[in-house]
């Protein structure tokens, strides 16, 4: 785990100025807000904290982010949230490792008087949290399996699934939601192979061993799009290039360079920024006026393909281009 302070560690000074109750909290005071991230080795986590460090330059907002060891480092956001509370911040941004690993930690910062709303993934239950900022995933997940799909035409579906992180509700709702999209049914004979990564690395590998064992795999279900990148690499290689449909989500420049390359097929875009300037904004308006957020807010989510389909809403790479992170 590494705290990070603008890049610097916490003065004590610092850390007394947090620590002021609420009653003595001043108007033209900065509002600390503790973020916690997953991991630093996936951008989309780097370009959150990005802008959430450059939205609270303008909302009168400073960012105490930690940032996780892996993925699934449950037990490394439950230190980061206990020393947050510790540290008196008036609310916590959090981006769920776990569904539920964390609870008892967001439970103390609540009862602590700190707002604490889940970023990017929904924690369980929904009422754990203040509030949830995301990717409405179950929708994302629909958007690839149609996609997905209609690129088959009418060939015979062939499935393989390279599912994320297990435990997380983001990881549950992207799959279910390329079921629905696709037509399949959990177990449904149309579903080859299937196996749950932490990282690219263990993408790959997934991905070799499915076309081992069976090489008429003509579908590709990507939790997100380093997966994805690896699936073109392992059909390339196999002489499958453009003979699989490969699908993601996520909306990284360098994803939607691969959809314009040709190398993916399709990729859901969700907004890290919007996710992040909700979250501060949240906690600066609880900070000065008391009001707190509830419930699920959807930060978006655009298919983006340059082979568009009739009946599926999407936009091409040009504009994912523009708006990509």
């Amino acid at each position: 785990m590494r705290l990070k302070f603008g890049f610097h560690a916490p003065s004590l000074a610092l850390v007394a100025i947090a620590m002021l109750s609420s009653s003595a909290f001043a108007a033209d005071e900065a509002v600390k807000v503790g973020l916690v991230t997953r991991t630093d080795s996936n951008p989309f986590f780097v370009k959150l904290r990005e802008d959430a460090q450059a939205y609270a330059k303008t909302a009168g907002a400073e960012i105490v982010a930690i940032t996780g060891k892996t993925h699934d480092d449950a037990a490394g956001q439950v230190a980061a949230i206990e020393d947050l509370t510790a540290l008196g911040v008036k609310g916590i941004l959090v981006t769920p490792s776990d569904a539920e690993a964390l609870n008892d930690a967001i439970a103390k910062a609540r009862a602590a008087g700190i707002l604490v709303i889940a970023l990017d993934g929904r924690v369980s239950p929904d009422s754990a949290v203040d509030a949830t900022f995301a990717t409405d995933n179950l929708q994302a997940g629909v958007l690839q399996g149609q996609w997905v799909r209609a690129a088959l035409g009418d060939t015979a579906p062939r499935v393989a699934l390279v599912d994320g992180t297990r435990g997380t509700v983001s990881t549950r709702e992207r799959h279910d939601g390329f079921l629905k999209g696709f037509g399949l049914q959990e177990g449904a004979p149309e579903i080859i192979a299937q196996q749950n990564i932490s990282n690219q690395a263990e993408a790959q590998t997934a991905l070799e061993n499915f076309f081992q064992k069976d090489p008429t795999i003509n579908a590709i279900y990507t939790v997100y799009e380093p997966a994805a990148v690896s699936a073109h690499a392992v059909t390339s290689a196999l002489g499958l290039a453009g003979k699989v449909a490969i699908g993601s989500i996520d909306g990284s420049c360098d994803g939607i360079k691969a959809v314009a390359a040709g190398q993916v097929g399709a990729t859901v875009v969700q907004f890290p920024g919007k996710m992040a300037e909700l979250g501060v904004q949240a906690v600066v308006d609880y900070a000065r006026t008391g009001a707190k957020p509830s419930g699920f807010i959807d930060s978006g989510a655009v298919l983006v393909t340059d082979k568009p389909f009739e009946g599926i809403a999407s936009q091409n790479s040009a504009w994912g281009l523009k708006n990509c992170w």
